[in-house]
Order: structure tokens, then C-alpha cells, then sequence
């Protein structure tokens, strides 16, 4: 009875609070006017009482680009009757339901997306869909292995049918990704329709056939396989489904396990079987002809940058390809004989074509030209681009159809990679122009773009970066060491935004032993995938001591957690030179003009303390720029409420030098070198050796990181001659390449020719031509000429004597007779 009375008071208040408008039904990231619907209402306890019920978290969060993720709406509290419909991206829903324990559950579906995609649910059947969440879409290569079946043996499943290749084929999956006994195993296809470019071409997932049907849900299957029917033979990319048998054949959006998608060659037509090479060029062939027919996209892609170094540094615009990581023991399937490669982050404006750089283990870009492994360009990104859907922005598929299944019909399935490279030629680095980058470390010290350094230790909130031209926008929070004791500071937030994007804001967590990663507000979780494509940015995070994020500019920023201090690296491209100000100063290779106020004063003394402490005081944010999430009371006292700067917070201006101090001869030995000054600092006016140590090795990294990025210069891939070989694929300053004809052949030009200052190869270009010995050839002409005009005169003559001889004879007969 209390129960029910309960229950129904309950309902009352809920009732007066929706219809007083103090509801979040429909009002998830608003704030109604005495009660809140955002992401911050739960840390500040303002909640209006439903928030919880109306604006949903799942578990888990993500799930496979292709669908089939069970996951439970959290905290929500739903009838055992209710019946649940998800909506995604506001156009694509699946059917849910509500398991015993009264929660609700969604299945997700089939997407052409990756990236956090919005979530509306429905508990009257579609009626109306009051409940807002959001799910987060996987491309298949991220994915986590546990999360998809597994191909075993895969390089099996993709030659199969090749010579020497064939047998059984296996699979395995998590049983638990399928709640059914026995279960079903589906082929399906993707392919593109449609005139490429165009308004109406289109991808599409399609339902081809079963291996199996019924078999028991044992988290493997084995099969024979055979040439698919006619109709289903032209299928050459696809995925197989494990999915529960009680649903009819094909069903979409249905609790599932997907494979990777992969090359079907298993299933491919008996022609392929009988002679995959001669199968395999007629493709080839037919693709040269269609990329004939296709748009130039490579003009508008970036060039590959020229070093493992570089490339690994300049983590703004490229980041590891998962098919070829260094750290992950270089399994480089598509690029042998290379040991890491990169991508693009970005796809390029136009055409959404993508790069690939690839490097050898003496960290020398690898080319084409010398090399079946070497970087290739891609008609399509393999990790599409906004706004997906449509081709070639489809993440993965699209990149499947126009650059990786062209790679098996010419080079793995046959030997003729010259059709394919003639298409997807490597660029070299002739062009790239590695990104400039500053620093905040420690309590905090600034080391800007062009390499002015100095300390500003003001508590607030402050510029770190601002580019009207770029809309780039860097902000970075400060809060002191030690409230009560020690007056210095540290950086403790970096908030971002760029044009229209999310804002992202990476700050120390309590404790400061990780870091914390927030969109808009909300914090972004990164227990089941390490890397987000979200609204014009990406964030990729590995651990929870290390955050980058990426804009579309090229921009990068990484923060590091080291000690309990954030490090916060700032990299930009060659495009935002003069388009800077703020704390990390004037981009433009003049560090005289880096230390410039808000109001455009220059800092007259830089050895100043405090007039650096007044220019870092002018860049204190303004009240209406301000990017921050203050989801505390005491962020709300501190800074939201206050002015941006505290001028009544007045920090150590200078090291103080005692020999008494305790903590003197940890400084001497800890701190040493250029840059002690910043490590010295922090341990004896923040009295921490162990925060003195993090500055050190913060700048030692920064001083690093400059000289990874440093300009190489390149004078370009040389080839080498016909009928001859060349020694040497390294084509930066300084590097030798060596020429050699074949046997028959005489070289002509330079056999050594070096990569100059200038840019140039020197020497002349080398060639090779046939063996040539006119003299001897001539004389020994003559001389059979001569013999043979002496041999036929000697007969001449002989016959002439044998006629004169027997003519005389018959006449000395003549006169006997007579």
C-alpha cells in the first residue's frame, strides 16, 4: 500500500513538473528555467527530477558500422510492456525490446557512417520518440577483434582459389555477441551503383546467400567452399553474418556478429579457379579503363611527408594506419618491405581521396616506383569523410571498391602492378612542409611556434592560440600548485574549437593521475574505442595519460599527462603562418615578435618577469569566448563568476638560490643543460623534484619533436635507366644512387649521382645503349670482302687455265689425227 501511495505521489510530481515545463522530455541538452537537461546538471545536482529517463547513456556505447549491437538504455525505466523502437541519425530504426528486468534495449543498424550518430527511442511504437541519447558507429578495422567474428587464417579467405590455395575455411566469434542457440550464417555484398561523381551513385549492403542455416552457436564454423550461382558471382567484396536462425533469411537490423569485409575470392566464379592470373588481368584491364574515365584526384592531396620521423610527428594531419603499425609488430599485408605507414586524417576537399605514406626501417619513405610496397594514394579515404553515406565518403567500402580490390586484380592475384601504379603513383616529399609547434609545460613555461621561451604563471583562463583567419580557437586553464603554500601555477585544462566544431576539452581529473575528455560538455569515454570521428574533429586517446586531437585545418593538439602536470603541445601548418596570437605567439619564423599583448603591445624586456606577467595577463579570456565546462561548484566560484584573470594572485617571479635549501642538490642533479632554468623553477619554487623531472623531460621532448620536424629536402624519386638497374631508393640531401647497365650494354651519362642542396641531382642522366665496335666490324667487312673477291679471282683464273689447257690438248690431238 505505501508502495503504490508512493508511486503515485511520484507520478503527481511528475506530472506537475512536466506540465510546469521543468521536464527534459525533449529538452536533453537545454535548461529550462529552474531545473537542467545538460551534461552538467548531474555534477551540479540542478537535474530536473526526469533527466535521467529522458536523456539516455547505453552500454556498451558503440558498435560496428554494420550493425547488429545489442545494447541496454541505461537507468531508464520502461513497462514489460512497452514496445521499444530506436531511431538513428533520425532515419534509419530498428526494432527493440524489454528484457526481464524492465530495461530497454536497441539493436543497431546497418549504417554508411562512422562517428557518434544521434539516438531517439520510442516506447509506444514509433508513436512518438521522447527519449535522446547518442551511439557511436565503428569502422571494421577499428573495431575490436572480441566485438566481430574472426577470419581464420585470413590471407587464406582472400587468395583462396589462387594457386595452391584452397581446403576448409574457418571462422570463430564471441558467442555471446549472438543471444540464440542456433544460429545462421549469411553472405552478404556491397557494391556502388550509379555514375561515379554524381548525385545517384549510391553504396548498398545486400542479403546474398546462406552457408548454413541451424547450426549450433559454438563461436565457429568450418565450410568447403564452392563457386557461387551465376547471380551472385559478380559479388567481390562482401561480410558474413552470424545471426540467430528464428529470424527469416536477410532480415536487417538483427542482433549479429560481422566479419571484417574482405575479398571474396572463395565465392568467386569457376573461370577464377581455373586460371585466377588470366581472370584477374582481364579485371585489371577493365578497371585501367574506368579509372581513364574517372577525374585526376591526385593534385589535390597532401604529399607524403619525407621521414618516419616527420610523419610520426606531425600528428595534426596524419596518424598510424592500423594495417601497418610499427608498434603492433608491422604487419604490413598491402605494403611489404615497409615497416609503418600513415594516413591522411584528412580526406581531400573534393574528390574525398585519401594518402597513404609508407617508410622502410632506416625510416626512408618507400615508392612505388621502386617498390610493390611502397605508399599509395586512394580514390577514396579508407575512413570516408563527412557526410559519409554516399560514395566515395562511405568509411571502408568505398576504399574497398576503387583501391583495394583494383590492388588484388593487379598485383596479388596477378603480376601486373604497372596498371595499378600508373593510377595510385606515390608522391613524394618534394612538396610537404612540416607543421610548426609550441609548447606548454611544467608551472607552466611557453615555448612558442618560433622558439621564444619564458614563464607566465598568472592563475585564470587564458589564450593559448587564436587565428581569426583559421577560426581556430585554443584556451588553457591555470590553477595553482598548492592553494596554500606555494605561489605558482600549472596548467590544468586546454579547451579547443575550430570554425563551427565540437568543443573539446581535455583536463587533469581529481587526483591528477589521468586525464579527462569532454564534447560539449559531456565527458567522452574511452574504454571501447581509442578513436572519434566527431562534428569537425577527431580525438584519439590510446591511454588515459594521452589525448590528440585533430581539426580539419591540420591543426593538432596533444596533451600528455606527466607527474601531475598536463603537457600540451600545439601543431599548425604552414597555412596559419601570421594568422596567430595569444601565449604561443606570432607564427611567422620571427621570434622577436612573439611576445605581443592583446592590445598589440610588443614586450619591451623578455628577461622582464613582470612584464611578462602583464602580457600574459592581457590574453585572459572574455566572458562570452570562454570554452570551458564549469561543472562544479568551486569551477563556478573560481572562474565562471570571477574575472578570467586573478589579479590578486601574484606568483614567484624569480628562483630564489640558498645553499640551505633542502631540495638544492636534487635541482643540480635533476636539472642541467639549456632549458634548466624552467626544470630548477618547478622544483624549488613548486618544491617537487618529481614536477621538475616532468619539465625536463617535457622539454627535452619538445627539443626533439622540432628537430623531427625540421625541413628535408628531397630532389625527387630518379629512375633508373632502360636495360640497367640502380642502386638506391633514398632521394633526400646527401644521399648517393648508384647506376649499372646490363650485361651488353654501355652506360652513357653519370654512374654516381648525388641529392645537392640545391634540390638537384648532380651529374648528367644516365642511359644505357647497345655495345658498339664499328672499327673492328668495318675492318673485318673489308678484309672477308678482299677474301672472297681473291677466292672467286683464284677460280676465275683456275677455270680460264682448265679451258686453255684442254683447248690445246684437243688441238694437239687434232694434228696427230691429221
Amino acid at each position: 500500500m505505501r508502495g503504490l501511495v508512493a508511486l503515485k505521489f511520484m507520478l503527481v510530481i511528475l506530472f506537475v513538473s512536466r506540465t510546469s515545463g521543468q521536464t527534459c522530455e525533449e529538452n536533453c541538452g537545454k535548461k529550462p528555467s529552474s531545473c537542467s537537461c545538460l551534461p552538467t546538471c548531474s555534477s551540479l545536482k540542478n537535474c530536473c527530477s526526469d533527466y535521467r529517463d529522458f536523456c539516455v547513456d547505453t552500454y556498451p556505447y558503440s558498435g560496428s558500422i554494420f550493425g547488429g549491437t545489442d545494447f541496454v538504455v541505461l537507468h531508464a525505466v520502461f513497462n514489460r510492456s512497452s514496445q521499444i523502437v530506436c531511431r538513428f541519425d533520425n532515419t534509419v530504426t530498428t526494432e527493440g525490446y524489454v528484457d526481464a528486468h524492465g530495461r530497454g534495449h536497441c539493436i543497431s543498424p546497418l549504417l554508411y557512417e562512422t562517428g557518434w550518430v544521434p539516438l531517439h527511442i520510442s516506447s509506444d511504437n514509433g508513436t512518438t520518440f521522447n527519449r535522446a541519447g547518442a551511439w557511436f558507429s565503428v569502422h571494421t578495422g577499428k573495431l575490436d577483434s572480441r566485438l566481430k567474428a574472426v577470419l581464420v587464417n585470413s590471407t587464406k579467405w582472400q587468395y583462396y582459389g589462387t594457386p595452391n590455395v584452397g581446403g576448409l575455411l574457418q571462422m570463430t566469434w564471441d558467442t555471446s555477441l549472438v543471444n540464440a542457440e542456433k544460429v545462421n550464417i549469411e553472405l552478404w555484398g556491397y557494391r556502388e551503383t550509379g555514375e561515379p561523381y554524381s548525385e545517384h551513385w549510391l553504396g548498398e549492403w545486400l542479403y546474398l546467400y546462406s552457408l548454413a542455416k541451424d547450426q549450433p552457436n559454438s563461436g565457429s564454423f568450418s565450410f568447403m567452399p564452392k563457386p557461387a550461382e551465376s547471380s551472385f558471382s559478380s559479388w567481390e567484396l562482401g561480410s558474413l553474418r552470424i545471426s540467430s536462425s528464428v529470424y527469416p533469411d536477410g532480415m536487417r537490423n538483427v542482433q549479429a556478429a560481422w566479419t571484417e569485409d574482405h575479398a571474396l575470392a572463395w565465392h568467386l566464379e569457376e573461370k577464377f579457379r581455373h586460371d585466377s592470373a588470366v581472370w584477374s588481368l582481364e579485371k585489371c584491364l577493365s578497371w585501367d579503363q574506368m579509372e581513364n574515365q574517372l577525374p585526376n584526384f591526385l593534385s589535390e592531396i597532401i604529399d607524403c611527408p619525407c621521414t618516419l620521423a616527420q610523419a610520426r610527428a606531425d600528428t595534426g594531419r596524419f596518424h598510424t594506419d592500423y594495417g601497418c603499425d610499427i608498434e603492433k609488430g608491422s604487419v604490413c599485408t598491402y605494403h611489404p618491405g615497409s615497416v609503418h605507414c600513415v594516413r591522411a586524417i584528412q580526406a581531400s576537399p573534393k574528390y574525398a581521396a585519401g594518402q597513404q605514406c609508407c617508410y622502410d626501417s632506416t625510416g626512408a619513405q618507400v615508392l612505388t616506383a621502386d617498390s610493390i610496397g611502397g605508399s599509395t594514394p586512394d580514390r577514396a579515404h579508407d575512413w570516408g569523410s563527412p557526410p559519409y553515406k554516399k560514395p566515395p565518403r562511405i568509411p571502408g567500402q568505398s576504399h574497398w571498391v576503387y583501391d583495394v580490390l583494383s590492388f588484388y586484380y593487379c598485383c596479388l592475384w596477378s603480376d601486373n602492378c604497372h596498371y595499378y601504379f600508373k593510377h595510385r603513383p606515390s608522391s613524394d616529399c618534394r612538396r610537404y612542409q612540416a607543421p610548426s609547434s609550441a609548447v606548454v609545460f611544467g608551472d607552466p613555461h611557453f615555448m612558442t611556434f618560433d622558439g621564444a621561451s619564458y614563464s607566465f604563471n598568472g592563475k585564470g583562463e587564458y589564450t593559448l592560440v587564436t587565428s581569426d583567419e583559421k577560426q581556430l580557437q585554443i584556451q588553457g586553464r591555470t590553477e595553482p600548485v598548492d592553494e596554500n603554500t606555494i605561489n605558482a601555477t600549472k596548467l590544468t585544462s586546454v579547451a579547443m574549437r575550430e570554425s563551427s566544431s565540437d568543443v573539446i576539452e581535455v583536463r587533469l581529473v581529481s587526483g591528477h593521475d589521468g586525464l579527462e575528455v569532454l564534447r560539449n560538455q559531456q565527458t567522452l569515454i574511452f574504454t571501447e574505442q581509442t578513436w572519434m570521428d566527431l562534428h569537425g574533429v577527431f580525438v584519439f586517446s590510446p591511454t588515459s595519460t594521452n589525448v590528440t586531437v585533430m581539426f580539419p585545418s591540420g591543426a593538432g593538439v596533444e596533451v600528455r599527462l606527466r607527474d601531475v602536470t598536463m603537457t600540451t603541445t600545439v601543431l599548425l601548418p604552414e597555412g596559419f603562418k601570421d594568422s596567430t596570437l595569444g601565449l604561443l605567439g606570432k607564427m611567422n619564423g620571427d621570434a622577436k615578435d612573439d611576445l605581443v599583448s592583446s592590445s598589440g603591445q610588443l614586450v619591451g624586456n623578455p628577461s622582464d618577469p613582470v612584464e611578462l606577467f602583464n602580457f600574459g595577463a592581457s590574453w585572459a579570456v572574455l566572458n562570452t569566448s570562454a570554452l570551458f565546462t564549469y561543472d562544479s561548484e568551486y569551477l563556478l566560484n573560481t572562474y565562471y563568476y570571477k574575472p578570467r584573470h586573478d589579479s590578486s594572485f601574484v606568483p614567484v617571479f624569480s628562483v630564489p638560490e640558498s645553499p640551505d635549501d633542502p631540495l638544492s642538490d636534487q635541482a643540480a642533479q635533476i636539472c642541467s643543460g639549456h632549458g634548466s632554468q624552467f626544470c630548477r623553477y618547478d622544483i624549488l619554487v613548486g618544491r617537487s623534484p618529481a614536477m621538475g623531472n616532468a619539465t625536463r623531460v617535457s622539454f627535452q621532448s619538445h627539443i626533439s619533436l622540432v628537430n623531427d620536424l625540421k625541413p628535408v629536402l628531397s630532389c625527387g624519386w630518379i629512375p633508373p635507366p632502360n636495360n640497367g638497374k640502380k642502386l638506391g631508393t633514398t632521394y633526400l640531401k646527401g644521399a648517393k644512387v648508384q647506376f649499372s647497365c646490363d650485361e651488353g650494354y654501355t652506360l652513357r651519362g653519370s654512374a654516381v649521382r648525388l641529392c645537392q642542396k640545391n634540390g638537384q641531382w648532380s651529374g648528367e642522366d644516365t642511359s644505357c645503349h647497345v655495345s658498339s665496335n664499328l672499327p673492328g666490324i668495318v675492318a673485318g667487312s673489308v678484309i672477308g670482302v678482299l677474301a672472297l673477291i681473291v677466292i672467286i679471282t683464284t677460280i676465275v683464273l683456275h677455270s680460264k687455265t682448265q679451258k686453255r689447257k684442254t683447248a690445246e690438248s684437243e688441238e694437239e690431238g687434232t694434228i696427230d689425227v691429221l
